[in-house]
């Protein structure tokens, strides 16, 4: 049997998606939930999942992206990928709210971003707004740096200019990270894909992750 080290689960997104997919293992968890707090008087509903219960929701969700759903790779991407890349990882240096992966293959430039707190053992959120997994957001926290800031403010109105400018982010980005690469396995949602505006030959991929797992 396969085991894996989790360094990140998204349980926002697998919540979000376990409900689409299957209905029934969301009606049976709030079923349980709502007996749970019967029981427990005072307990949180919005109480973070933790252990097997976590884990069967996630592989729940990938088990239905892997049979019915549209789940690529880093070089061929679909609305999902799968990966297992070495990557440098991390909070991003210049905005410790956003959790970012960068890695390459030999013909795509890869970065993954979400919301620090859905690292494993990290603190829950303590800020409100915009979470880190949607485009804006993680494009806001990347140019929290200098360098992407001034690189991506000659973005016109075009929308090309747009994704191109966003593109080169990730390639700085990958640029910044610090740390020994690690094998990291993950499942993750395509946010932006397309030609690198730097490389000749290499196409950028940036998602945000429903998961990451450590691979000796």
């Amino acid at each position: 049997m396969s085991i894996r080290y989790y360094l990140y689960v998204s349980d926002s997104k697998v919540d979000m998606l376990l409900a689409q997919v299957d209905p029934a293992f969301t009606r049976k968890r709030t079923t349980e939930l709502s007996l749970n707090l019967t029981v427990l008087a005072g307990k949180r509903a919005s109480e973070t999942p933790e252990g097997g219960e976590r884990t069967a929701r996630l592989q729940r969700v990938v088990r239905h992206l892997e049979d019915h759903g549209d789940l690529g790779t880093v070089d061929e991407p679909g609305q999902f990928f799968w990966g297992l890349l070495p990557l440098r990882w991390g909070p991003f240096p210049t905005e410790p709210t956003l959790v970012y992966f960068g890695g390459a293959t030999e013909r795509t430039v890869l970065g993954l971003g979400g919301s620090g707190h859905h690292v494993l053992g990290a603190p829950a959120a303590t800020t409100s707004g915009m979470p880190r997994s949607l485009t804006p957001s993680l494009l806001a926290g990347l140019r929290t740096d200098p360098q992407i800031s001034a690189l991506t403010e000659a973005i016109t109105q075009e929308d090309e200019a747009q994704e191109r400018d966003a593109l080169s982010a990730v390639h700085r980005a990958n640029e910044l990270m610090p740390g020994p690469h690690q094998h990291l396995e993950f499942v993750a949602k395509r946010l932006l894909h397309g030609p690198s505006p730097t490389t000749d030959g290499l196409d950028v991929l940036l998602g945000t992750p429903l998961y990451v797992a450590l691979v000796d």
